[in-house]
């Protein structure tokens, strides 16, 4: 038998993880719909099985999340984290950030230090907000780079700049909490 607590975050009567992976699967469901109304909208199989190995590693990451802190500074700055990695894998996998070239893929750099840059924090926030840091840096120079090749496309990556920037604050805030209840943070 399963916790209530577990299936409905700690708040009583909300199934929240219910609600969080029916989220994937109705988005999974638009695109079909698309299909029957449009011929502009044409997702092949791969498509459908790409979108749910993404979708589907959100809700497993945000699982994590969830499971690692109590801090909703670690929890946001975290799902920020997420979200910016998606997107990012989103954007470069629909159109590409920069062109449509295969510079594009120098992208996976900057979830490459985000990921690494957790692990070897052990997904700590003081090591997390360093990871954060990183990855901004990683994405500003490739941004910088792609500016030369396609001034809109560097542009818009300067823009994911941002939340990495964002969820490095929050990380810095979650390592305060720490402090705050007493306990160690480790780096």
């Amino acid at each position: 038998m399963t916790n209530g607590a577990e299936n409905t975050g700690g708040r009583g009567g909300i199934p929240w993880r219910v609600i969080g992976w029916s989220i994937p699967a109705l988005l999974l469901l638009l695109p079909v719909v698309a299909m029957q109304l449009t011929n502009e909208v044409n997702w092949t199989a791969s498509d459908f099985i790409f979108a749910a190995v993404l979708f589907g590693s959100v809700g497993l990451a945000f699982e994590f999340i969830m499971r690692k802190s109590s801090s909703l500074a670690y929890r946001f700055g975290a799902a920020l984290a997420v979200i910016a990695a998606f997107l990012t894998i989103w954007v470069n996998a629909a159109v590409g950030m920069i062109g449509d070239g295969e510079f594009n893929l120098l992208f996976g750099g900057v979830l490459l230090v985000a990921l690494l840059g957790a692990i070897v924090a052990r997904f700590e926030p003081a090591g997390m907000a360093r990871a954060m840091i990183a990855a901004a840096i990683v994405q500003g120079v490739l941004s910088a780079i792609g500016l030369t090749m396609d001034e809109r496309g560097g542009i818009l990556s300067m823009a994911f700049i941002g939340p990495w920037l964002l969820a490095a604050f929050l990380f810095r805030n979650a390592v305060q909490d720490q402090r705050r209840a007493g306990a160690t943070p480790q780096a």
